[in-house]
């Protein structure tokens, strides 16, 4: 609770709630989520992932739709869900899970960045009623790189859904790429922990240094 209130004091526009974020976040329990969601006003986007590669399997697909159910029935904000295999998203893995929470609103996360061809998949991904929204690093190389292609995803996209910045964002990489404007969405993990650390606690300095950024 106390990186929830961190975050929402400094300044934080949504959280993303999951566990183990050493592996890249898994689905969190359903206490977890109803605790923040009574701690804080924040909307709140919850992953819904069961092991730390970007395939799933059939034995995965019940626990992937008893917690979409658990947490649409909570209202939360959203889900965090993707899947792809063989360089495409899986969207009939996808399809699977968010027929068990119809309607609830969902960013397909980084299982974006192993698809061969992005601009094809944002397509792919945009005929999809719930998904609002993609997360990606924009890819390897500088943040000037990265920025290149995160404009060009959100041109791709256009008024379609929104490119989420996220993974590898540092506030240097932050701070252009709220002064370039490719995107208009930032996700942040370690740049808003003390120290950097991924597992460290959530600073309110740390965010609101970042909200000021954004707001310059």
């Amino acid at each position: 609770m106390a990186d929830a209130r961190a975050a929402a004091d400094g300044g934080a526009d949504r959280l993303e709630i999951v566990r183990d974020i050493r592996r890249g976040g898994l689905t969190p329990p359903v206490a977890l989520v109803a605790a923040i969601a009574a701690a804080v006003t924040l909307p709140l986007r919850v992953m819904v992932r069961e092991n730390d590669g970007y395939e799933t399997d059939p034995s995965e697909v019940p626990a992937l739709q008893r917690a979409a159910v658990q947490f649409a029935r909570m209202g939360v904000d959203g889900l965090v869900a993707g899947f792809s295999r063989g360089g495409s998203p899986s969207i009939g893995d996808l399809s699977l899970v968010l027929d068990a929470a119809p309607g609830v609103p969902v960013t397909f996360h980084r299982a974006f960045d192993s698809v061969s061809d992005p601009l094809t998949a944002i397509d792919l991904l945009a005929r999809i009623p719930q998904v609002d929204g993609i997360l990606t690093s924009g890819g390897e190389g500088t943040a000037e790189a990265r920025c290149a292609r995160l404009r060009d995803y959100s041109a791709r996209a256009g008024a379609r859904l929104a490119i989420v910045a996220g993974g590898g964002v540092d506030e240097e990489a932050f701070a252009l790429f709220a002064k370039a404007a490719c995107v208009q969405v930032i996700h942040v993990g370690r740049a808003a922990r003390d120290g950097q650390d991924p597992e460290g606690p959530v600073s309110a300095a740390s965010v609101r240094r970042l909200r000021d950024l954004a707001d310059r």
